[in-house]
């Protein structure tokens, strides 16, 4: 059992998993910095100094953090759009290497069949 796990794990594809859920919470963390430290005081300037952070709303004693989940939005488009970025030049990479490789010829039909598309072709142009 202990083989299996081990062989499991040192696949390629599980380590590959495991290095994009590590970079993905480093990205994710330069995403928050990006909201919190440029992108919610750039929006604060044109909407008269709001900090979205500090948006809420009371009802009874519960709290509505709404400033909070308008971050989490922000947050989730620009990784979103990064994410298709990223994803739309790998395809264009993917796209030039495949372009790049010429398509086999297609192998010359066996001597048989050259000759009775030969045959065919004399019968059609004799009109029988």
């Amino acid at each position: 059992m202990l083989k299996e796990f081990r062989d499991f794990i040192a696949r390629g594809n599980v380590m590959d998993m495991a290095v994009g859920i590590i970079i993905g919470a480093a990205f994710t963390a330069i995403v928050a910095s990006l909201v919190d430290d440029l992108v919610n005081p750039l929006i604060g300037l044109f909407v008269g100094g709001i900090d979205f952070s500090g948006v809420s709303f009371g009802l009874g004693d519960a709290q509505f953090m709404l400033g909070n989940f308008i971050n989490a939005v922000i947050k989730f488009v620009i990784i979103a759009w990064v994410v298709f970025l990223l994803v739309k030049g790998v395809n264009r990479v993917k796209d030039a290497t495949t372009k790049a490789e010429p398509e086999p010829e297609a192998p010359p039909p066996p001597p048989q069949e050259a000759l009775l598309a030969e045959i065919r072709d004399l019968l059609k142009a004799r009109g029988a």
